[in-house]
């Protein structure tokens, strides 16, 4: 067993930087090399390809992205494992060995297999699993006709299976984002799989470098403090054999890595922030703590974990109508009322009734709405939407938007031709119980034949049901003073960092103090309830607040936020990105001493 192990990220979506694998190999001394590519909304995409050409539904990118490299990476010993695979991770492979083949290169390839169960639902409903949405609590017998995919989150067990079969790529389907990078510290480091606060060191590690430059600057509020975004450096960890572990970045790259980029990047797309769930362990981060031990390094210690649950989270999509989406440039004086006129005249022109339509002033408020600051704008894009199940709306709503162009007001400008139709592949999560679930390991040769394979129950042992947290917002601490100093209106920009995400229809906003004393403030006064009057009619679900003391942190929950999330949605921001921005630029009232505290917190790092 090895002491410590160095795993770097090399993409955290698909669209990612192509270039980034070959940086990571070449800027210095790794061990692996890890990368995401499955968001919810992407498997939904992968399987829309996939009814096109039943070849695909793996990420075609990284097959060109890791035959560039391969030669490189057998002479360097370095191994890589993803998620690239998608729902059709034998198919990647062969079509990866081919391509190497017409270049002489040969490499062993380890494909995780059984996660996709879209031929079992019979075996599974109702008799075994009832598919409720996670969400929503929709009964599954509402979508059981239009299902078109559903992949389980495996873990870490057939992965390390994959590990031990010595292959110098580890080609997997719906896994999670984090056990990419967990299973290469388990495999090596010697952990046991019920030494629950390693598991969670290692899930912590997956999660700050799933998301690619998001935690080495990219992304970040304070992104003027990034010196350099040419040769964007992307994260790297170096894990201890006993879970203390570093988070770092090539030398002579660009980026930044920061406490308060890490911090940044913890709170991403996270719930409770002490029950953080995978099918491996139950991680909590609420007694992390982070040190800059030098410049673009941060140590991460204290990652505690408990028992994994019964349970499996299951990715599924279904068919679910059909949207489109249009869209002119209005120019010229009070563009503004021009735009709103012209939303007006196609509305009333096209006389139609649809499941949802929806509109938005790109360049005044598209992603902000009532949170927006009041401009003035030269020029706005009209963007038009709707979605129905009638095809036949569709149809008219595309040709309905050209004939503005020539009757209607004077000042715009054409950005395309009608607009496209696009069936939706609606997400729906679920929970299988882990004892009806086995996954697979193939060993492939160079002629894409499987020469091995493996059954693996995907079933841990010791695993424990969750009991559910009772949650309170301990608004009651009061500084005195606070009520003797002077109040004063700032920005929660001024005093605050911010990240946001969405998970299905719920977005994720992280709110993160700039110092102790702000974090106690804000403790106190930006409550649940505040947030969701701030947001009004953006959120028309439940707001949950929790805290997160060692990250001077408040991560909020807004439920039913993104029209229907993914692929669905309507909004230009469908993933929720901007919403913590939009948050940032809203007005509190503080102590005026606060500010002081801020200062002393930037000087103090």
């Amino acid at each position: 067993m090895k002491s410590k192990i160095r795993i770097a990220n090399a993409g955290g979506f698909w669209g990612d930087d192509l270039g980034v694998l070959r940086r990571q190999l070449e800027g210095g001394d790794v061990d692996y090399i890890s990368s995401d590519f499955l968001a919810e909304v992407t498997m939904s995409i992968l399987r829309k390809q996939q009814l096109k050409n039943e070849s695909l539904g793996y990420v075609t990118d990284f097959v060109d992205q890791f035959v560039d490299v391969a030669d490189l990476m057998k002479e360097k010993g370095v191994r890589m494992i993803t998620n690239a695979g998608g729902i059709n991770p034998i198919g990647c492979a062969r079509k990866i060995l081919s391509e190497l083949k017409k270049k002489g290169i040969s490499i062993k390839i380890a494909v995780v297999d059984g996660d996709n169960i879209i031929d079992r639902i019979d075996e599974f409903y109702p008799a075994k699993a009832n598919f409720k949405n996670m969400d929503s609590g929709e009964n599954f017998s509402v979508i059981e006709e239009n299902i078109q995919s559903a992949n389980i989150y495996l873990g870490v067990p057939p992965l390390l299976k994959a590990l031990e079969s010595g292959a110098d790529l580890i080609l997997a389907g719906r896994v999670t984002d984090t056990s990419v990078t967990m299973a290469p510290f388990i495999h090596e480091l010697g952990w046991q799989l019920d030494d629950w606060d390693k598991l969670a060191a290692g899930l912590v590690a997956g999660h700050i470098i799933e998301c690619g430059a998001q935690s080495t600057g990219g992304n970040f509020t304070d992104w003027q403090q990034v010196p350099r975004w040419d040769n964007m450096g992307y994260p790297i960890v170096e894990m201890q054999k006993n879970g203390e572990f570093t988070v770092y970045k090539h030398e002579n790259t660009g980026g930044l890595i920061s406490i308060d980029t890490i911090r940044e990047q913890l709170v991403y797309e996270m719930g409770n922030p002490e029950q953080y769930i995978s099918p491996d362990v139950v991680a909590d981060f609420s007694q992390l703590s982070l040190e800059q031990v030098g410049e673009n390094r941060v140590s991460v210690k204290n990652a505690k974990g408990y028992a994994s649950t019964p349970f499996l989270k299951v990715s599924m999509a279904f068919e679910d109508g059909y949207k489109a989406t249009s869209s002119i440039v209005i120019s010229g004086g009070r563009v503004l009322n021009k735009a709103q006129e012209f939303e007006k005249i196609f509305w009333e022109r096209l006389n139609t009734t649809y499941q949802k339509k929806n509109t938005e002033f790109v360049g005044y408020n598209a992603c902000h709405q009532h949170l927006a600051e009041n401009i003035d704008p030269n020029e706005i894009l009209l963007r038009l939407s709707v979605y129905d199940a009638d095809v036949t709306k569709l149809k008219n709503f595309s040709m309905s938007i050209a004939p503005l162009i020539l009757s209607g007001p004077s000042g715009v400008a054409v950005t395309g031709g009608r607009a496209r139709m696009q069936q939706v592949i609606t997400y729906w999560p679920t929970l299988i119980p882990k004892e009806y679930i086995t996954s697979a390991v193939h060993i492939l040769n160079d002629e894409g034949e499987v020469m091995e394979s493996y059954e693996i129950g995907s079933v841990l042992g010791n695993e424990e049901e969750m009991f559910v947290m009772d949650l309170k917002e301990h608004t009651e601490y009061v500084d005195p003073s606070w009520e003797e100093d002077r109040l004063i209106t700032v920005h929660l920009r001024d005093i605050c960092l911010g990240r946001s995400g969405d998970k299905g229809d719920t977005v994720n906003v992280g709110v993160l103090a700039r110092s102790e004393e702000i974090y106690q403030y804000l403790k106190h006064d930006l409550t649940a309830k505040k947030v969701a009057d701030m947001f009004g009619k953006m959120t028309k679900g439940k707001v949950t607040r929790f805290e997160i003391d060692n990250l001077l942190a408040l991560n909020f929950l807004l439920e039913e936020s993104l029209d229907g999330g993914g692929t669905k949605s309507l909004m230009i921001d469908a993933q929720g990105k901007t919403f913590a921005s939009a948050l940032l630029n809203q007005e509190i009232m503080i102590p005026e001493k606060l500010l002081s505290s801020k200062q002393e917190a930037v000087s103090q790092k």
